[in-house]
């Protein structure tokens, strides 16, 4: 009997530890090691022959180049993955879009801090912007958005933006007082066209075309480049060249998809984003003059002999008013840099 029951025993071990190994082991999550293929989307709201778009692409080009072919990136422009920025930004977070690169109009609404760079004649000249966004200022604005559940990688570029409207030629502000100018879906700008005399109309961007067709509003506000190849040439005569507020371009990251790669990924797609940043901002800033004699000659009456001064006064109200939220010092830390 004792013999017998020894044999149980050990049978009974075996098979205990049998089970275990063959049917006891769980299913692990996805660690993006380094060895792991990726697909991932990066959405803009700009047509292909857009800075934004091209900088996408470049950036795409680049991580599946430097990951021989384990990370591609499919890039969407055009709004093919959302109607809005506000869509494409909530897509982020949600993670069923893994990169966005659009202007920070919308993105104060998720990280209020992003709202700084919106205040009107914040930014001096191109050499202060770079100063600035790629300093230490650039980078806590882009680490803000963590708490958003988002990931800043770099700053690219928009551009200064200028007023654009179908009635009449405005070089003073006086000249646009009680136009109804489209706006996006930020307190700074509206604040700072109420301060004009301006009626603002915040809208999404794949609405105001249409808009501006049926007449539904006069005018809207954006740098050259989306001036220019979104044809708005078709439904406004006159461009005034305020260049009222500079428009950076964040290249941003679902936080979901950023914290499932691996650190080497993470360091890549950083580094990327980075040197991407100066050739995607010269694109534009190389063409300004290409782009104002195409929009001449689609027509469109431009007035370049602006009284900044003038702009500045009237929308000093915003400037100020902002200045006080953000704090005088962090203001100051962005007038004086040099």
């Amino acid at each position: 009997m004792r013999w017998r029951l020894a044999i149980f025993t050990v049978i009974g071990t075996m098979l205990i530890l049998v089970a275990a190994g063959c049917g006891g082991k769980k299913e692990q999550a996805p660690t993006g090691k380094k060895e792991d293929k990726l697909q991932l989307k990066i959405a803009t709201m700009t047509p292909s022959n857009h800075t934004y778009t091209q900088g996408a692409q470049r950036f795409a080009d680049l991580i599946k180049e430097r990951t021989k072919g384990r990370i591609e990136i499919a890039v969407y422009p055009d709004g093919q993955l959302g109607k809005g920025e506000r869509e494409l930004l909530e897509a982020l977070q949600q993670g069923t879009v893994d990169l966005y690169v659009g202007s920070t109009g919308p993105v104060g609404g998720f990280s209020p801090s992003m709202l700084i760079v919106d205040i009107p004649f914040l930014f001096r000249d191109y050499d202060h912007v770079d100063k600035v966004l790629d300093g230490p200022v650039g980078r806590q604005l882009l680490d803000d958005l963590e708490k958003a559940n988002l990931k800043g990688l770099a700053f690219w570029e928009n551009g200064f933006r200028n007023l654009t409207n179908s009635k009449k030629p405005v070089k003073t502000p006086d000249d646009a007082k009680g136009l109804k100018i489209r706006t996006m879906e930020n307190k700074v700008h509206i604040t700072a066209w109420k301060a004009v005399g301006v009626i603002p109309t915040p809208m999404a961007w794949a609405e105001v075309y249409g808009a501006l067709q049926q007449k539904v509003v006069d005018g809207q506000e954006n740098p050259l480049a989306v001036i220019t190849t979104s044809k708005l040439y078709e439904v406004q005569k006159h461009l005034s060249m305020t260049q009222h507020v500079y428009s950076p371009a964040p290249i941003i990251m679902s936080l979901k998809k950023w914290q499932a790669l691996s650190k080497e990924d993470q360091d890549l797609f950083m580094k990327t984003a980075l040197e991407v940043a100066p050739w995607q901002r010269k694109l534009g800033r190389d063409n300004e003059q290409k782009m104002l004699a195409e929009l001449e000659q689609k027509g469109m009456v431009i007035a370049k002999d602006i009284d900044k001064a003038a702009w500045q006064k009237a929308m000093q109200p915003a400037f100020d008013e902002f200045s006080k939220q953000f704090g005088k010092d962090k203001i100051d830390a962005i007038l004086k840099a040099k």
